[in-house]
């Protein structure tokens, strides 16, 4: 007889093309998963997956068994979320994913407040800046930047962010006092900073590139060039200035994101009021208002 762990660990594999992948999606060791998915295989007496130069890619056998452990999945949560919602007071396990530059800078004070006043819920952070399923219970809750949200959650606009174009201090003097033109940094982290990076410095050659926006920010830092940031990361920065102001058109909604399943649950409901209130009490700060 199959089991739902052999199942879940066959599905992060299919979805993640690797037995690493899958482990890492699954907290498990490689080691761990490998043998599950042996175990599988024996027990059914087919091959699952074929493993090819792109990854593991399913066999006939292994799509089957996709399909139907897509709807044993469905089926588990959708009662999951059904009793989500019977939850009377908040308790329980809560994740949340966020992007990193924010989680780690100034979301984690309002997390730490959260979980210091809330201390029955057991509040998990995952940092991504990739897409991450809810609907497959992968987080509770997206906290995500965009101006168009995915139309399948439930989701709140809680703030604006801003971006401006910033430079390290010593090297926005020197460009000053040489009246010089600034070298560009090649920022690659996301759609939206690639599209910024052609329309603001389309006929530059890149000899410094990054994709992340904290390596945006350290190698400005070092007096790397210009680029644009979050005001958010670059107005409280001593080492940073600006060197052009935000523009409307550069600005991203800030959203609290998560599957209609979970939309009366008590600890889903509560972390989305605090963190509501916590992030409108810095909308100074998210949208650029801050600096002199």
């Amino acid at each position: 007889m199959m089991n739902w762990d052999e199942l879940r660990i066959f599905l992060a594999v299919v979805r993640s093309g690797s037995v690493s992948g899958g482990a890492r999606q699954l907290g498990l060791q490689h080691s761990t998963v490998s043998r599950r998915l042996h175990k599988l295989e024996q027990t059914l007496g087919v091959r699952l997956f074929d493993k090819v130069p792109s990854g593991y890619q399913p066999t006939v056998a292994g799509e089957r068994l996709q399909q139907a452990a897509q709807r044993m999945e469905r089926e588990l949560l959708l009662v999951d979320g059904s009793l989500s919602g019977e939850d009377l007071r908040p308790s329980g396990t809560l994740r949340v994913t966020a992007i990193d530059n924010m989680a780690s800078t100034v979301l984690m004070p309002m997390f730490a407040g959260f979980s210091r006043e809330f201390p029955d819920i057991t509040l998990h952070i995952n940092v991504s800046n990739s897409d991450v399923s809810l609907a497959r219970r992968e987080a509770d809750v997206a906290i995500r930047m965009s101006n168009t949200p995915p139309e399948t959650l439930i989701g709140k606009r809680v703030t604006t962010v801003s971006s401006a174009i910033y430079g390290g201090v010593a090297y926005l003097q020197q460009l000053r006092e040489q009246q010089d033109q600034p070298c560009w940094l090649g920022v690659e982290c996301c759609g939206f900073h690639r599209s910024w990076t052609r329309q603001a410095c389309a006929e530059q050659t890149h000899g410094f590139y990054v994709d992340d926006t904290l390596l945006t920010q350290a190698a400005l830092r070092e007096g790397m060039g210009v680029s644009i940031l979050p005001c958010f990361m670059g107005d409280p920065d001593p080492a940073l200035a600006r060197y052009s102001q935000p523009r409307a058109e550069w600005d991203l909604g800030l959203w609290l994101l998560l599957h209609p399943d979970l939309k009366r649950s008590a600890r889903v409901l509560a972390f989305r009021h605090y963190m509501s209130e916590a992030i409108a009490a810095c909308g100074a700060l998210f949208a650029g208002e801050v600096a002199d």
